[in-house]
């Protein structure tokens, strides 16, 4: 297992901080977002993009293109979200994103990486505009479209086995939501997944205990996802969501054939304590009234002082 340096530890953490900062910074700016994404998530974009995944250069510009119209052959315009991760090589990795309304996270992260430009987001849910509030296969860093909550990991499966068909060595690595976890879809692809041995797949889901209607318990009980996933014979990490030596310990483990699972419990107010008084309605945060907004800015001040 490969020990990380504090240092290498630190910019994470630090570029997780502003993440979070960033998307919150949007939110207050725009009267409303996913500020609950952000605030769970954030050390599993900075640890993906930081510490994980081997992806190659951008091969996208900075300042997103208008949208160029679906793909077909009868679209040479047509250029894949997926870009901003760099080149489909044999040897770099893939990320296929699946909570598609994290997208404004992943933008964050993007830009903290230096693969889109800080100005991008002031196209964000625009008409005409790529930078879409729930991302598609067009949007930075979004390669697949993966249509209803779920398909991504079944996705990623078909692309994990076509690579090992074509003896490529980059392994695919997929970011979920527990809530995901409530689709059938998701226990078929991970049948799949085991059954075929794809230990080149890795899955990190934000457990946050939060879905769009509520808690997770309360909308649809699904027990420990662990003991499940467990049981279909994968190979399964419970971390610390928000600890990033632990987040990126299992991806450096030699693969043992079995699909990797990394189950980051996280905190949907991270950062943001004044969020807990919407619990457990915290999926969409939009201002109710003039009062409320400004006691999100003086939280928004002070999470600048304590940056």
């Amino acid at each position: 297992m490969v020990t990380p340096s504090s240092t290498a530890t630190a910019d994470v953490e630090r570029v997780a901080q502003r993440i979070r900062r960033r998307v919150f910074e949007h939110v207050m700016r725009n009267g409303g977002g996913y500020l609950s994404q952000a605030c769970s998530s954030a050390e599993l974009f900075a640890t993906l993009y930081g510490r994980v995944m081997h992806l190659g250069p951008s091969q996208a510009p900075l300042e997103p293109v208008a949208f160029p119209g679906v793909p077909g052959p009868a679209n040479p315009d047509y250029v894949s979200g997926g870009a901003y991760n760099g080149p489909r090589d044999p040897e770099f990795d893939r990320f296929i994103f699946s909570p598609a309304h994290y997208a404004l996270v992943l933008y964050a992260a993007l830009i903290e990486f230096g693969r889109l430009a800080p100005a991008a987001l002031e196209a964000f849910n625009r008409d005409g505009s790529t930078v879409e509030m729930i991302g598609a296969e067009h949007s930075p860093g979004v390669e697949t479209t993966t249509g209803s909550l779920a398909q991504a990991i079944s996705q990623a499966g078909g692309i994990a086995l076509g690579r090992r068909l074509k003896g490529e060595p980059g392994r695919v690595w997929v970011l979920m939501s527990d809530g995901e976890f409530q689709e059938g879809q998701v226990w078929e692809a991970v049948q799949a997944l085991v059954h075929y041995r794809l230990d080149t797949v890795g899955v990190y889901a934000d457990v946050n205990d939060q879905q769009c209607d509520g808690r997770m318990d309360d909308v649809m009980r699904v027990g420990s996802i662990g003991e499940r996933l467990r049981a279909f014979g994968a190979r399964v990490f419970d971390v610390d969501g928000h600890d990033v030596d632990a987040l990126a310990a299992p991806a450096a483990m030699e693969p043992d054939g079995r699909p990797l699972f990394v189950l980051a419990h996280t905190d949907p107010t991270r950062g943001v304590p004044l969020l807990r008084e919407r619990a457990p309605n915290l999926h969409y945060l939009r201002f109710s009234s003039d009062e409320e907004r400004e006691r999100y800015q003086h939280a928004f001040a002070a999470f600048d002082e304590e940056a």
